[in-house]
């Protein structure tokens, strides 16, 4: 199959980008020092390619993808780095299965469930899930008084990840780990699970880090320290031309916007719409013809399709489900 051969919008990626992104990562983080995050592809055919490459363990966001990795046979080291209410259908996984808490709330629902271990989720300065650093010790206490073991902490430097100078980003990310290596002080175990994509490198407190971005790479964080490149685009047609602007059928269904509007290679974005993308173009285009959308944000783009597909030049070489969709 050619390129030209898919319907359209369609989710696609350079292979050879991408390989070269997992090879780097496996490089600069070997085996049980990165702890992928699936929720930046939702995909058991590229997590187990990150196996393949020594990755063996793997961070989620949701229940479903847990479910799904079990299932794949890629459930030896599976952490829900989110926190549930209802734990049960995690309790019910033939895996090795952590889940992240932060209150007696998310304790006791992980007991109920049938999880057997938990890290401690610290509040490190993003203000979304995670205790104050100084109860983490308590929670820990009562993890352990529920029966449940406390294998660390976890804690998310995503503040640091938005900023492009490498030194000030070093900063708030130290910064940050000194919560959480205060924390982990008092919560004992062995884990210490932080860091992303942006900060693998300066993140040198965290035993795993748990990057997921890296292997299609966002648009946004293209920053030129880091050794990935982006390798994801969504193919769209052009299917109507006036003699300022062009039209493709890549819009805001095809594509997520959270991060700033995705870029026309080739071409000056005027806006989108719920079907369409309407475009200055650099040169003439015609009816039919293809073009390359970059998203800024890869995760919930690659949420909004079904498969992948793997491209060298306009060769179609590999097509993979996006199996790990829905919670």
């Amino acid at each position: 199959m050619k390129l030209g051969d898919l319907p359209t919008p369609a989710l696609c990626a350079d292979r050879a980008a991408l390989e070269a992104n997992l090879r780097s990562m496996a490089e600069g983080l070997p085996g049980r020092r990165m702890r992928p995050h699936v929720k930046a592809h939702k995909c058991t055919a590229l997590a187990r390619r990150q196996a393949d490459l020594g990755h063996v363990a793997f961070t989620c966001a949701t229940i479903r993808e847990m479910e799904g990795l079990a299932a794949a046979g890629l459930g030896e080291d599976l952490l829900l780095a989110n926190e549930v209410l209802d734990a049960h259908r995690l309790g019910a996984l033939d895996a090795r299965v952590t889940v992240a808490v932060d209150s007696e709330e998310t304790i006791a629902a992980a007991a109920r469930g049938g999880v057997r271990e938990v890290l401690i989720d610290v509040n490190v300065g993003l203000p979304r899930c995670g205790c104050p650093p100084a109860a983490a010790g308590g929670l820990a206490d009562r993890a352990r008084a529920a029966g449940l073991e406390v294998r660390g902490v976890m804690g998310y430097e995503g503040h640091a990840m938005p900023i492009e100078d490498v030194a000030r980003r070093a900063e708030v990310t130290e910064q940050a780990m000194a919560l959480l290596t205060a924390a982990h002080a008092e919560v004992g175990g062995d884990v210490v699970s932080a860091g992303g994509t942006c900060t693998w490198a300066v993140n040198t407190w965290a035993t795993e880090i748990q990057a997921g971005s890296y292997a299609l790479m966002d648009h946004s964080y293209a920053y030129a320290d880091l050794p990935f490149r982006p390798s994801l685009f969504v193919l769209g047609r052009v299917i109507s031309v006036s003699d300022a602007f062009a039209v493709a059928d890549a819009g805001l269904k095809a594509l997520a916007m959270d991060h700033g509007s995705s870029d026309v290679e080739g071409g000056s974005v005027w806006f989108y719409s719920d079907e369409h993308v309407t475009f200055a173009p650099a040169a003439p285009l015609r009816p039919g013809d293809l073009i390359r959308v970059l998203p800024k944000h890869v995760d919930p783009t690659v949420a909004k399709h079904p498969r992948l597909h793997l491209l060298e030049g306009d060769e179609v070489v590999d097509v993979w489900e996006i199996d790990l969709r829905d919670w």
